[in-house]
């Protein structure tokens, strides 16, 4: 569940699986919009399924959103109408007595490139309509589930910076997420820019585009040598829908973390995530598959 579309798979125990998506209604911060998208997503689930869903072993959920223990959303900056929100109701109420587990977003695309990587220490970077990210160390997600997320968006690059959703100045969300990139190059344009406009213009060589885009990638790559400076993961993955389908965006976040090393202490690769934009969703099928378990 992301903040403008939503991805659904459902996997089978004879190997078969199924995939749809959606895309949310613009946002509000009227408490009734987050009952309308909740209905919205109990629609597009029993169209997936063909009917009211039953048989799943495990369900896992991928989302941006800060949930309390009951799972009540706490926070949402890109959909304010969902806070107080009581998900996890919502989501027993559409699966029944099947086991759901909840995780964020950027934490379960570490865990899904990690797996496809066949690589125990990485940082991912998520960029989307926000910025989202995951470590994996030695096999296991930091802080840990317990500890709450990643929250590599809001790492502070730039003191006297944007503000960002959250209400702070300078997390690199308010720099490289997809909506911040797309004003910057509006800006720099004087006219609005579709993200065609832009990954064609950037394709294209056109300076305003690939100025508005490398200073996303300069922050990204701020935040991830930053981290690597403390915990050393072996590589750092780019990825998400907006990082995705833009030419050159991963190459363009590796010459900047090469412009930020220091004599002995080169930054780890920079790689495209392996899962493209869905990173977050296989990562969502992983938990599903440890929630099987435990029932």
């Amino acid at each position: 569940m992301g903040g403008t579309k939503v991805a659904l798979r459902a996997e089978h125990a004879d190997g078969t699986m199924r995939e749809a998506g959606f895309r949310w209604p613009p946002a509000t911060d009227r408490p009734a919009h987050a009952a309308a998208d909740l209905d919205l997503l109990a629609r597009q689930v029993r169209e997936l399924c063909g009917g009211a869903p039953a048989g799943f072993a495990g369900v896992g959920v991928a989302m941006p959103a800060t949930l309390d223990a009951a799972g009540v959303v706490t926070a949402w900056p890109n959909r304010p109408g969902w806070t107080g929100a009581d998900l996890g109701g919502a989501l027993r109420g559409i699966f029944g007595a099947t086991r759901v587990a909840c995780a964020d977003d950027g934490d379960l695309a570490a865990l899904a490139e990690a797996h496809a990587a066949d690589r125990p220490d990485l940082l991912y970077l998520g960029v989307g309509t926000g910025v989202g990210g995951g470590i994996v160390l030695g096999g296991r997600l930091l802080p840990g589930p317990s500890r709450g997320s990643c929250e590599i968006g809001h790492l502070i690059v730039d003191r006297s910076g944007a503000r960002c959703d959250c209400g702070r100045r300078g997390c690199v969300q308010s720099v490289a997420s997809g909506p911040a990139v797309l004003r910057r190059a509006a800006r720099a344009r004087g006219t609005e820019v579709t993200f065609a406009e832009l990954a064609g213009a950037l394709a294209d060589g056109t300076g305003w585009a690939a100025d508005a885009v490398r200073e996303a990638c300069a922050a990204l790559a701020a935040a991830a040598v930053g981290v690597s400076e403390l915990l050393r993961p072996a590589l750092v993955v780019v990825g998400g829908g907006f990082a995705d389908g833009l030419p050159g965006f991963t190459a363009m976040v590796a010459e900047e973390a090469a412009r930020l090393a220091r004599p002995g202490h080169p930054p780890p690769p920079v790689e495209p995530a392996r899962l493209g934009g869905s990173s977050s969703l296989h990562g969502a099928v992983l938990l599903a598959k440890e929630a099987s378990q435990q029932n």
